[in-house]
This record gives C-alpha cells, structure tokens and sequence, in this order.
C-alpha cells in the first residue's frame, strides 16, 4: 500500500526493489483496515497489522530463509519480510521484547522499535489503540452479525465508498480532495482530529452513529 504505482517485481520486497513510502502505507492500511472490520461476517487480522507493521523490505540474503528465494536463486526474494518477530518492549533487547535471549528466527529492522506495543500501549491515536476501539465497537454492536447496504447517498464522488451496518455509517475518502463529514456521533475514525462536519481527508476512514 505504500506504492502510488505499484512496480513490476516478483513475489516479495526486497532491498533491491523500489521501496514504499512507509507513512502512506500505513495511512492507507489503518483506513483500509476501519473499512473492512464494521462489515458483516468474519473478520481477519494479520500478526503485526494492530502496530500498523510494515515489512521488512531491506532483509539481507544472509538471513532469508524463504524457500522462494532459493528456488529462484534470490530473482524472487520471498515472503520472509512479513515473517519478522512482532516487536513488543522498545529497546529490551536485539528483538524489542520478543524473546528473553533477543534472538529470533528473522532480524527486525531498526525502524521497528517505534512501532513496539510498548510505544503505542495507552497512546491516543496510535495504531494499536485504534484496533482496540475498532474490535471493541464491532464486538458490542454485533457488526459481525449486522447487515449491508451501500450508502451513495454519503459519497462524494467515485473517490469515496460509504456503507451503512446495523445504523453504522462507514465512510471511506481515497481521493484527493477531503469530503465534510455528515451529521451524527463520531464513533471511531483513522485520522485523529476529525470532528462532526470537519473534513475527511484522504485515506482515511470514520465510522459514525446516524
């Protein structure tokens, strides 16, 4: 997600490809995500998308252990970058927390001690406390076990997709321009300043009670 053109590679990212802008990549996740979790029937997360992870793109060939790699003999590097232990105390050891010794099957990169649950834990804003008021809301308004229909009445224009669950507005804005946010309770949205008739701005998604 952190492509605005996504280039022609194999199966993987590795340090010799075009790297993703990793801010966009998260911001388009964490709203791709709050689009996903108020719709109807089963919900699956990935390990490390409650941090807003990204993948380890710069994995050296030392450590890959992914068979793709050496089948292909390294033209296609594999899916080892989204295997990286999950970082969970800043700064406790080589592995942010993960294990007692530091040692893991995958080396993290650097940038994955800011992304640790200890840095986000209680963190208004964060990525982790989003996922949690997320999956709390879907769980005690029985989202899962709602219904859908789309809500055109909400969009504006072909850049927005809106739905509506159980008297749930989901609102999604992937164009450029921002959208104003309709009438109602705020519920849980992806960007963290956003007010009943402020602007949505792009990438980002809210959730509202009409």
């Amino acid at each position: 997600m952190g492509y605005d053109k996504v280039p022609k590679q194999g199966d993987g990212i590795g340090p010799k490809s075009p790297q993703p802008d990793e801010a966009l990549g998260l911001r388009r996740g964490r709203a791709a995500s709050a689009f996903m979790l108020a719709l109807p029937g089963g919900a699956y997360i990935y390990q490390g998308e409650e941090l807003g992870l990204p993948e380890h793109t710069t994995l050296e060939e030392k450590f890959r252990e992914d068979p793709t790699f050496f089948r292909t003999k390294g033209e296609r590097v594999g899916r080892d970058g989204c295997r990286v232990p999950l970082p969970w105390e800043a700064g406790v050891n080589e592995s942010n927390g993960f294990s007692s010794t530091g040692k893991s099957w995958l080396p993290q990169p650097a940038s994955y001690k800011r992304y640790a649950r200890s840095e986000q834990q209680g963190v208004a804003g964060s990525t982790l406390e989003l996922y949690k008021r997320l999956l709390k809301i879907r769980k005690d308004l029985q989202l899962g076990a709602g219904d859908f229909r789309w809500a055109a009445e909400f969009q504006d224009g072909s850049e927005t997709l809106a739905y509506i669950n159980s008297g749930v507005l989901v609102l999604s804005n992937f164009g450029k321009k921002a959208v104003v946010v309709p009438a109602g309770e705020i519920l849980v949205t992806t960007q963290h300043d956003l007010t009943i008739e402020g602007e949505l701005e792009q990438d980002q998604t809210v959730w509202i009670k009409l």
